[in-house]
């Protein structure tokens, strides 16, 4: 039952991060974050961004903050979800 909810925790991880460059990728289209497909991202991706943004300032038109999210997210996924879920098993 845990290896499932693991495998099902990095599957979630990589749709999200999936989510996050597509989103990203959009603001590089006119009016491509205005379409619900985009609204919809931004709705599920702008929480998580938004964290980023108040500590890491753009550096002059570039923002790096989606850059550094999403390292984070693969860091939690590679790194923190496996140790997590070997605490949680018992096994060390």
């Amino acid at each position: 039952m845990l290896v499932q909810i693991f495998e099902l925790l990095q599957t979630a991880f990589q749709i999200y991060m999936y989510a996050l460059i597509i989103y990203i990728l959009m603001s590089w289209f006119p009016g491509a974050r205005e379409s619900t497909f985009g609204e919809f991202l931004g709705r599920i991706c702008e929480p998580y961004l938004e964290q980023f943004r108040r500590f890491i300032p753009p550096l002059g038109m570039i923002d790096i903050s989606p850059l550094v999210a999403i390292i984070v997210l693969q860091f939690a996924a590679r790194s923190g979800l496996p140790v997590l879920f070997q605490l949680l098993s018992g096994s060390f």
